[in-house]
């Protein structure tokens, strides 16, 4: 379960931006939070704000630490979960705050979360030697339940009391190295508990959805969607992937699992998914059914197929799934469908963080104040993240409307903009 995450100096963000998944005491939608142990936080987190205003950087910063953090492990290319994906996490290119006067050449990041009754904080200051092309680590640190196991500057690193037994040995240290990295690899005892817990934490409960759908903008030309291996080889799951496909009403009945035929790709990728669609005579009476491919379907169908698979996942073994743009070629009211059921009854112990420009989202209905969030970039593209708890908006207040009318703002402001006015009387329509 998360419950922050935090980053300094990455892209737009010049400044620390917390990401707080901590729920705040209202009365209203308690059904909307977990709690294990002694931590409540929100269930889901919905981020708005304009194009360009940061959100896509939110997302890229977590996925950042995971692929960064995940990738120095000892065993980082054992994740068989997915079929499309290479050996290992692919990675996204750092870059800190370019639009400064001063430059700075350190990014921070940490993040807080529960796995097995336990709360971990691990961080670390990344520097960025630019003249090499190089990075060094900095600062790195690591608690348990609010006990160090190991702090870590450039003199040198310190151990708490509890683990200094075990980790006094294990003094190897790399500039370009996480040395959390050097423990998975070197550790024993309960400190590689404790490190395999994290690592499992990463690989199983922190989604940050990377999503490669390969393309055309005329459909049929080209398309491409990663299934998980789990589809293939859990009969009951799949039946359930296409219960929740048939629910979206896009036409499709069910799957078909076959040997993929291509000479050219069948050793990467064995086998591949058929949607299963009826034929219907002139009198509306299912006669057969019928194959298709999945570049006969939709960018939207195709979306919601590869993100039902994850989110399913999630909901039944519980953890925290992060998309851009989760809105995308989707209808609302299956936006609307897939938010519904991470605050439904059944979920136990999963969290959904998403970016959006789907404002029939934004209301009190759907959302508590502290679950929903905006990104504002000023005149000097610095990003800031903030919620309706943080800026005191009322309970009662109309989100989706004042936010429309700017009282929250993180939208773009057309009218104040010099071309604009003069566009408005050249090219746009006026009544």
């Amino acid at each position: 379960m998360l419950i922050m995450f935090r980053v300094k100096n990455f892209a737009s963000f010049r400044d620390e931006m917390i990401l707080d998944m901590r729920a705040i005491s209202y009365k209203d939608m308690k059904n909307h939070v977990l709690q294990i142990g002694k931590n409540k936080v929100v269930k889901t987190l919905a981020v708005f704000g304009k194009n360009a205003s940061g959100k896509s950087n939110l997302i890229s910063a977590l996925y950042y630490f995971e692929s960064f953090v995940y990738n120095q492990f000892f065993d980082a290319g054992n994740r068989d979960d997915e079929v499309d994906l290479g050996d290992r996490m692919p990675n996204v290119k750092r870059s800190t705050f370019k639009l400064g006067e001063e430059v700075n050449n350190d990014s921070e990041f940490e993040i807080l979360f529960t796995q097995n009754d336990k709360t971990y904080q691990y961080g670390f200051v990344i520097h960025d030697i630019p003249v090499e092309k190089k990075y060094s680590i900095k600062e790195e640190w690591l608690l348990v339940d609010d006990k160090i196991v190991f702090e870590r500057q450039e003199e040198g690193i310190s151990f708490g009391k509890k683990y200094e037994d075990e980790l006094k040995g294990i003094d190897k240290q790399r500039q370009d190295r996480l040395y959390i990295g050097i423990l998975d690899y070197f550790a024993e005892g309960e400190v590689k508990k404790i490190v395999d817990e994290f690592k499992a934490y990463l690989k199983h409960k922190f989604n940050v959805h990377f999503e490669l759908i390969l393309e055309g903008s005329v459909k049929g030309l080209v398309s491409g969607v990663s299934f998980l291996n789990r589809i293939l080889e859990d009969k009951e799951y799949r039946k359930t992937i296409e219960k929740f496909i048939r629910v979206a009403d896009v036409g499709i009945v069910g799957l078909s699992i076959e040997e993929n035929k291509n000479e050219k790709t069948k050793d990467r990728h064995p086998y591949e998914v058929k949607t299963i669609h009826n034929v219907y005579n002139d009198n509306g009476e299912i006669i057969r059914q019928e194959k298709f491919e999945l570049n006969m379907e939709s960018s939207g169908t195709n979306r919601y197929f590869s993100l039902i698979q994850y989110i399913l996942n999630i909901i039944q073994d519980g953890g925290v799934f992060i998309v851009d743009e989760m809105s995308a070629r989707l209808h609302p009211i299956l936006t609307k469908f897939i938010v519904d059921l991470f605050q439904g009854k059944m979920n136990k112990e999963a969290q959904l963080i998403f970016t959006t420009h789907d404002i029939s989202l934004m209301n009190k209905k759907q959302f508590r104040r502290d679950e929903i969030a905006f990104v504002e970039k000023n005149k000097k593209g610095e990003s800031v993240l903030y919620t309706l708890a943080d800026i005191k908006a009322r309970a009662d207040a109309s989100f989706a409307k004042d936010y429309m009318a700017g009282k929250y703002g993180a939208i773009p402001v057309l009218s104040d903009n010099d071309i604009y006015a003069e566009m408005k009387g050249e090219w746009l329509c006026q009544d």
